[in-house]
């Protein structure tokens, strides 16, 4: 156990080793260059639960170097040995799911219950990419002449980053890591400031897993602009993926257009919730609960707009107003919690924006609509009913657990209301007509729509948005198509 850990956190976890505080770099643990720490707050309470290192340019060029040094002997590794690595590393996620769980909840917040599913979730990533590791296969072309043959070859893109959020602070790294590892990559792993220590904790695990030096780096630090200048200004870096907002994904797209980097992009989103007079409200209620308040709200998949027809949405409001005051606030250890704080100070000041603004423009108050009683970074779960579709909360994402709904007469004018928006990550729509399911899952620009659910997330299918809500497609068998480059072999004289 290190001093940089308080000792109420510590007595938390029961294997101290995966409390690390250092950055890793080459297969070690190691502090920033100048010695220098940033603090880690728990989101409940507000106080400092650990001090990590705070790594900057130098320790990131480093890191990137170590990747290039391995990316020869990683990459020449079949997919089966690759493979082998990555599944031992799944495993040893879901043996210490308790401890990396309370990680989590410490630093991020969401309730245990939530963090062992995420934790769950984020080792799946690694169990897919482990089994299609032995799968990235090319393809023999037919030729247009006898004497030659064509081929295409898939081989991995090189030294790779990623940069990742903090809403989902362990399944957002494995999502990149598990495909960029199973092609033959090497990376570089910038975590958010706000959750560095569930990254660390995990690849405490990698190590075990038998992951060699250099193939996974992690850089912690607060200064995200600096380290991520070297990430993108690095002309050994050839691919970079970003899970974040969409004003810093344009940004990084600019800096990586100078080397012409490969990018993937899961950017922010602004999901309809598409309630037709024909759903099951039940279902769509107990959806609705997942798709919004889940994370205390704070997804980039989080159900924004709530659009329910006309003839049905009393029903709905009824239903769901009963389900939100049913919700229990409080810390994430504490049982039986729905909806923990949110991440900061400033998440919670946009929240408390959105509402106020959704007030003043006509929106009622169902449930909820203020700071929670018990202070700090905790807010009501919220229910607002007519919201206009130009109030702030219509536009841009909340990020908090506040629902807006507001009505719609028919199926042309709901497509409509959903896709005006530059957005299209997630949309989420519910009815009883098989014919409705095809015309409006078409119809809606969005790279993802869950029909009659409110969790569509899966290793096992293809994540990722349209629009402004990025570029690529994250898991799934296509989850190698971003790591991955095509070399075509034009064998003549035969």
């Amino acid at each position: 156990m290190t001093p940089a850990i308080t000792p109420a956190f510590a007595a938390a976890v029961n294997d101290h080793t995966l409390m690390q505080t250092d950055g890793f770099i080459d297969g070690h643990w190691s502090a920033a260059d100048s010695g220098a720490t940033f603090g880690v707050d728990d989101p409940a309470t507000g106080e400092i639960i650990a001090q990590v290192a705070n790594m900057g340019a130098a320790e990131t060029k480093r890191a990137i170097q170590a990747a290039q040094r391995a990316f020869g002997p990683w990459s020449a590794r079949t997919g089966k040995e690759r493979g082998a690595i990555l599944r031992r590393w799944s495993e040893l996620l879901v043996a210490n799911v308790s401890d990396l769980a309370q990680i989590m909840t410490a630093e991020q917040g969401k309730p245990l219950a939530e963090a062992t599913g995420e934790i769950t979730y984020a080792a799946s990533f690694f169990e897919w990419f482990a089994e299609e590791a032995r799968r990235c296969d090319g393809a023999v072309i037919t030729s247009p002449t006898a004497d030659r043959r064509l081929i295409a070859l898939r081989q991995p893109v090189g030294v790779t980053a990623g940069i990742t959020p903090w809403n989902f602070p362990a399944a957002m790294i494995t999502r990149k890591v598990g495909p960029a590892l199973a092609v033959g990559c090497t990376i570089v792993v910038k975590p958010a400031e706000a959750t560095p220590l569930t990254a660390l904790a995990m690849m405490e695990l990698g190590r075990r897993a038998g992951v060699p030096a250099g193939v996974v780096n992690i850089i912690v630090g607060d200064d995200a602009a600096a380290i991520g200048d070297e990430l993108t200004a690095n002309p050994i870096v050839r691919k970079l993926s970003f899970t974040g907002s969409t004003r810093v994904g344009k940004l990084l797209v600019r800096q990586c257009s100078d080397t012409m980097k490969k990018v993937s992009m899961e950017l922010g989103g602004n999901a309809p919730f598409i309630v037709f007079d024909d759903a099951d409200i039940d279902a769509a209620v107990t959806a609705a609960v997942v798709a919004k308040y889940r994370n205390s709200g704070q997804a980039c998949t989080a159900a924004q707009r709530f659009l329910v027809q006309r003839s049905v949405h009393h029903d709905f409001v009824s239903k769901l107003a009963n389900a939100v005051r049913a919700l229990k606030v409080g810390s994430g250890t504490e049982p039986d919690v729905n909806v923990g704080p949110l991440i900061n100070d400033a998440a919670l000041d946009k929240v408390r924006a959105h509402v106020a603004d959704a007030i003043d423009r006509g929106a009622t108050v169902v449930v909820g609509g203020e700071r929670h009683q018990r202070a700090g970074r905790f807010f009501q779960p919220t229910l607002l009913d007519n919201v206009a579709p130009d109030a702030l909360m219509g536009c841009e994402e909340t990020f908090g657990p506040v629902a807006g709904v507001s009505t719609f007469d028919t199926e042309d004018e709901a497509v409509r209301l959903a896709n005006d928006t530059p957005y299209g990550l997630t949309a989420y729509f519910f009815t009883r007509d098989n014919a409705r399911v095809w015309r409006v899952g078409a119809a809606i620009e969005s790279g993802m729509v869950a029909v009659n659910t409110g969790l569509l997330s899966t290793a096992e299918a293809p994540f990722g948005g349209v629009k402004e809500s990025g570029l690529g497609r994250e898991g799934s068998r296509w989850g190698m198509d971003d790591w991955s480059e095509l070399k075509y072999l034009a064998i003549a004289g035969l």
